[in-house]
């Protein structure tokens, strides 16, 4: 149907694919944080979207590929806990109420399950956040230490965004920031060289 000038009516939706596949990843995100990778359905999500399920294995190729990139995605804001960031890292994770950490930190929980997706969820921890972090400290056994800190710092924030403790939310939080300042500065720091005997 045309109007009289022979263009498209005005409520007629032109195909735009980089809005298709946006408006896809983000229902997979959102879905994927209520449900996990096991509860959120190809259909599911296409149908959050209004499109055909084949979209997306048009845009993403499958599931998994597109289950990475909403890791990627909710994983891309982590923090740095490096010695000269350490500070404002512990007043990050004691005090911030980060929405996106908080939804990085559901979708994992809830996905954990899937062994494909622990994997997935895994190598992407490991090949870009614990990377660039490892690259990033000083000292030697880099990529453990690096792993040590992403641990602590998925501790901190599980203990308090998603159990609730009442220690780490309540008005003393503000000075345990020292205490975590310290710890994660244990590991972050170069260590000494091993003494020979």
């Amino acid at each position: 149907m045309q109007d009289d000038d022979g263009a498209p009516p005005a409520t007629a939706r032109r195909r735009d694919s980089a809005a298709t596949r946006a408006a896809i990843l983000q229902a997979a995100r959102r879905l994927f944080v209520e449900r996990g990778y096991d509860g959120a359905g190809v259909r599911d999500i296409a149908g959050a979207v209004g499109v055909d399920p084949r979209l997306i294995g048009r845009y993403f190729g499958s599931k998994e590929k597109l289950f990475a990139e909403v890791v990627g995605l909710a994983y891309q804001k982590s923090l740095m806990m490096t010695p000269e960031l350490n500070g404002e890292a512990a007043r990050a994770l004691l005090i911030d109420a980060d929405r996106s950490a908080l939804e990085g930190l559901l979708l994992t929980l809830r996905s954990a399950a899937n062994p494909q997706a622990a994997a997935i969820m895994r190598d992407i921890i490991e090949n870009s956040y614990q990377h660039l972090l490892a690259d990033a400290l000083p000292g030697r056994q880099t990529d453990s230490r690096a792993a040590l800190l992403v641990a602590i710092c998925s501790g901190v924030l599980l203990t308090r965004m998603i159990l609730g403790n009442t220690q780490l939310n309540g008005p003393e939080a503000e000075d345990l920031i020292p205490l975590l300042h310290k710890a994660l500065d244990a590991v972050a720091m170069a260590p000494e060289p091993p003494t020979t005997a």
